[in-house]
């Protein structure tokens, strides 16, 4: 979850928007949910202070939750008053004597930050404007809740701490905030939770000249698309809602409407043009934030004789966002001739409606403010420039620019022309973007070696347990080192208390990190690539590693109890082997089966076939419980989700486990079975399913392999055991099931382990080497060059079944026991193919893929 704390406590102030723009990037993509504090609560003068939230969110797009920290008003001390007099007294003033009292209460209100942080699980935090020292005592607590948060979750720099007003680019002349070095400021500091930013070079360069041992500080510009604004069907009524007539000149100040903002100059341009064209202005700011400001300016207005030429327009919606039944600030510009910036010569640090009219293809008139040859003039922007320490209100001159500007279609075009391709190269969104995408996704601690996946639909009746068998794992007689792994849980759209007990959990067992994701994809093979994707990007920015050292994303299921030597088995595994990926053994509580024997029989056949054929083959993962290698995960491109068609409907195919596997064996990536690291299948799996093992019908039919819903309780009878004649039948399917996935495919794939000689000891020399040609033969007449493409390693693995089925049912009863049988019978259509055209009508009926008839027969994941 991402939190983002805004310390202008205004709406939609360029603070804001710049936050939204930062906090879509990080978030798209990825699971975060996005909550913002706008910061009434933090500063003082605006009115605001513990006010509820009224409309605001009707200003804010959808992906967007207005938040605030939970409980602050129950801080004692902790008021409006308390915040005004440490601004006066203590960074206005000097005197620290109150400076016991802000330690007191910023403590308490460092609690509540992070009581907030915990109920939400928030891995990734923006503050804005944080340093600017309006609330010295909020600024020294939510360091407070950084350090000590960060720490017990072990989240490395999960602070994207952004400065877009500081004491000199504030009013200095004011010395509002005191004078360098600004002794009672909250100073940046090195910490391993926090990444500064400032917005130009600039800033930087006095950020370090005030703190020259900061470390960790970076130039991230204000990210602007661009784009050109078009009128377009949603907002072609613009001008006819807000009185404007299609004719005329339209002037656009984006702004506050405060007197720092000196929305007067504009009024006063206006009227300059009056002489030269037909022109309006319209202001989009909150005129309520200073209803004197507001009057002010409709008395200058009326006294100018253009108050029926300017319209105050209120608050429209950020840049690039759209909220149904409102304007934004890009349908303005669609319908502007000209963006007016004549703002004070103190009192801004970037110019945001600058970039706006520049990425949107609208040229600008500026005031000369104080970082505005900084941010835009040195750059090359072309623009009307009002020199205001010479002049403070628009010149004629200056007006005779700006309406040549307005109504010289060919210098216009120049200049929107060249100011876009300066724009596109110097904020564009990608230059931002780059850096953002390189530091942030989340951290990881540096010391992680694994990251458990957990994908998780509605799953509130059992989390709780499957959790701690997770929290829980050992390493020999001691726990296991939980600064070894962490989990990643991934929401799968659950509709039930899922996401809250796991951000519960976390925050009762913060000695294991738990990070909750969401996927708004259903399926689980879209969680679980989710997962890996968001712990193996994570994985990379981890500090201090040795670039040797080998990374496992692990796949577990929600329903499956795992063992407590499940993950320290795995580990020693794969650090022993070096392989690819290793596979879990998986097991049934017999207590659950009590009275089931012939079901139980079933079962226990099916896992000691498995037993054997994994330790000699390696197998194939499991989404209950294997763990891959990094860089092999990324080396094949990661979990594929495929997609069948069912009902007319497209369906993730349920096999992503498997058809991972195939994908990074047949890239050359070894697979080794771990038979002491063991998960407990949960019952429910077989109590919901048992009719269809029967039928060969578990999962799907025709080839359509698909989840089904197995959390409701059982269904009526279930419990019972089987008829004879069910568990043959399901015998039946099991093994037939079986036999082509975990004896024929390996071979397939990898038939270099014909010349193992355990693997020849199972079969026998002579089935090993008829086995190895017949292979080669079957590969060079399909021409499979690549078996990654799902079901395509199927077609061969039925037909070597059928043509082996009886010498490879031998080699099991051999190996496993006389129980394992013999083959169970041929589908109808084989039984009178003649002896020599067996193996040519065996292909035909394997590759039939329209009847579906081959995936019928074998079950469609029938295995217990």
């Amino acid at each position: 979850m991402l939190w983002g704390v805004s310390f202008d406590a205004t709406p939609l102030s360029g603070v804001v928007v710049e936050f939204l723009k930062t906090a879509r990037r990080l978030a798209a993509g990825t699971a975060y949910s996005v909550h913002l504090d706008l910061g009434y609560d933090i500063k003082a003068d605006k009115d605001a202070f513990f006010r509820p939230y009224r409309d605001e969110a009707a200003l804010f797009p959808d992906w967007v939750r207005l938040d605030r920290v939970d409980g602050l008003a129950d801080v004692p001390g902790y008021d409006r008053s308390f915040v005004e007099r440490v601004l006066a007294e203590v960074v206005q003033g000097g005197d620290p004597a109150l400076l016991g009292e802000v330690d007191r209460v910023a403590a308490g209100v460092a609690d509540r930050i992070e009581r907030t942080w915990e109920r939400l699980g928030v891995t990734l935090v923006v503050v804005e404007n944080g340093t600017l020292p309006e609330n010295i005592t909020y600024t020294r607590a939510l360091y407070r809740a950084i350090e000590r948060y960060g720490a017990r979750h072990r989240l490395g720099r999960f602070v994207l701490w952004r400065d877009h007003d500081l004491m000199w680019q504030s009013e200095p002349g004011a010395a509002k905030y005191g004078r360098f070095p600004y002794p009672a400021t909250p100073a940046p500091r090195n910490s391993p939770h926090v990444h500064y930013f400032a917005l130009h070079e600039h800033a930087r360069r006095r950020t370090l000249d005030w703190v020259p041992d900061l470390t960790t500080i970076d130039v991230l510009p204000n990210a602007f698309t661009c784009r050109t604004a078009e009128v377009d069907e949603r907002n072609a009524g613009f001008r006819r809602d807000h009185g404007i007539p299609e004719g005329a000149a339209l002037l656009a100040r984006i702004t506050r409407v405060i007197p720092q903002k000196r929305v007067d100059r504009d009024i006063h341009l206006l009227a300059l043009l009056a002489d030269r064209l037909d022109a309006h202005l319209f202001v989009a700011g909150d005129v309520d934030e200073a209803p004197g400001e507001h009057a002010r300016l409709t008395a200058l207005a009326t006294r100018l004789g253009v108050r029926d030429r300017v319209v105050f327009g209120g608050w429209l919606t950020p840049y690039d966002t759209r909220v149904a039944g409102r304007y934004s600030v890009r349908d303005l510009l669609a319908h502007a001739d000209l963006v007016t910036f004549l703002t004070s010569y103190d009192y801004e640090s970037y110019g945001n409606p600058v970039s706006e009219a520049v990425a949107s293809g609208t040229p600008y008139a500026t005031s000369r403010y104080e970082l505005y040859d900084e941010v835009y003039g040195d750059r090359g922007f072309r623009a009307p420039v009002l020199d205001v320490r010479v002049h403070d209100l628009p010149t004629p001159g200056f007006a005779d620019e700006v309406a040549e500007l307005i109504t010289d279609e060919g210098k216009r075009a120049e200049v929107v022309e060249h100011n876009r391709e300066l724009g596109e190269a110097l904020f564009g969104e990608s230059v931002a973007g780059g850096l953002l995408d390189r530091l942030y996704p989340p951290p990881m601690g540096p010391r992680t070696r694994m990251s458990v996946v957990l994908p998780v639909y509605n799953e509130a009746a059992t989390l709780r347990e499957v959790l701690r068998t997770l929290h829980d794992q050992r390493d020999g007689d001691g726990p296991l080192d939980r600064d070894l792994y962490e989990v990643v849980l991934v929401d799968n759209n659950s509709t039930d208390d899922t996401a809250a007990i796991a951000r519960e959990f976390a925050a009762a067992h913060p000695d294991l990190a738990v990070h909750v994701i969401h996927e708004p994809e259903q399926g689980v093979s879209c969680a679980r690539r989710a997962g890996m994707e968001f712990a193996a990007a994570r994985s990379r920015n981890r500090s201090g590693t040795d670039v040797d050292e080998r990374f496992y994303l692990v796949s577990a299921d929600a329903d499956c109890r795992v063992d407590p030597h499940w993950l320290a088995e795995l580990l020693a595994a794969m650090e022993t082997s070096k392989a690819a990926i290793a596979v879990c053994d998986y097991y049934y509580n017999p207590d659950h089966f009590t009275g089931r024997p012939r079901l139980w029989d079933a079962i226990q056949r099916t896992l000691r076939c498995r037993a054997v054929t994994f330790s000699l083959f390696g197998g194939f993962p499991d989404g209950k419980g294997f763990a891959v290698e990094r860089e092999a995960y990324e080396r094949v491109g990661g979990i594929e989700v495929f997609y069948q068609l069912q009902g007319g409907r497209f369906v993730n195919h349920l096999s992503d486990d498997w058809d991972f596997g195939i994908k990074v064996a047949n890239a050359g990536g070894g697979i080794t079975y771990a038979p002491r690291s063991r998960v407990e299948i949960n019952p429910r799996r077989i109590d919901h399913a048992l009719d269809e093992v029967i039928t060969g019908r578990a999962y799907g039919s025709d080839g359509i392999i698909v989840m089904r819903d197995i959390r409701p309780e059982p269904p009526a009878g279930a419990g019972g055991d089987l008829t004879a004649e069910q568990a043959r039948l399901a015998w039946d399917f099991s093994i037939k099931d079986f036999t082509p996935k975990n004896v024929v495919l390996p071979v397939l794939l990898t038939p270099s382990l014909l010349e193992d000689e355990a693997v020849v000891a199972f079969f026998g020399p002579d089935l090993a080497a008829r086995l190895g040609r017949r292979i080669a033969e079957i590969r060079d007449e399909m021409r499979v060059l690549d078996f990654a493409p799902i079901h395509s390693y199927k077609t061969p693995s039925y037909r070597l079944y059928f043509e082996f089925a009886d010498e490879i049912f031998a080699r099991l009863r051999l190996h496993v026991g006389e129980d394992i049988g013999y083959p169970p019978p041929l589908p109808p259509c084989l039984r009178d193919v003649p002896p020599e055209r067996f193996t040519e009508f065996v292909r035909y009926y394997c590759e039939d893929r329209e009847s579906g008839e081959a995936h019928n027969h074998f079950g469609n994941g029938g295995v217990f």
